[in-house]
């Protein structure tokens, strides 16, 4: 048994319950903040199918969520012109304040020659240290947080996050 496990054991045993872990839901570009939105959301659909590359997904609550494992998000606003409860906040710019972040299990950081979230980022956003020397590294200033860069990973090693300062504001 590993250590990691055998401690999280020790913790319930003794009555320390274990960090429960952050998780982040990602709603569709233009959404309310996470509350405001929920709130809006008459769960109709409306925004789920309109969505050209089928990236909108059902929450087990049925409210819209962003699936970056489905494919990338084009921007194109179809979903929130979709809407008509009021959910969705067409002039915010950017469009939310996604971007993506590299774990510690990027194969490149570990000598293995890889760039496939490079490859596919629309807005090379991206950059892969040659032979493998290195994590790929997130310019935050040019990701989009459309997600094209998820689903190609192959270990899982991206995911998206709302920026620090913007949640706040959210």
């Amino acid at each position: 048994m590993d250590s990691a496990r055998s401690r999280s054991r020790r913790a319930l045993l003794f009555g320390h319950a274990a960090p429960v872990p952050h998780v982040v839901v990602l709603r569709p570009p233009w959404a309310r903040p996470d509350a405001e939105f929920s709130a809006a959301c008459t769960r109709c659909d409306a925004c789920v199918r309109a969505c050209p590359p089928q990236v909108l997904v059902r929450d087990a609550d049925g409210v819209p969520r962003f699936d970056a494992h489905a494919g990338e998000c084009t921007f194109c606003g179809d979903c929130a012109a979709a809407c008509d409860s009021h959910a969705f906040l067409t002039t915010l710019d950017p469009p939310w304040t996604l971007s993506a972040q590299v774990a510690d299990t990027c194969l490149s950081a570990h000598g293995v020659v890889c760039a496939s979230c490079r490859e596919v980022c629309p807005a090379s956003a991206i950059r892969v240290p040659p032979a493998a020397r290195g994590a790929a590294v997130i310019d935050v200033d040019a990701c989009t947080g459309c997600g094209a860069c998820v689903a190609p990973c192959p270990v899982d090693a991206i995911s998206l996050h709302h920026a620090p300062a913007m949640e706040a504001i959210a």
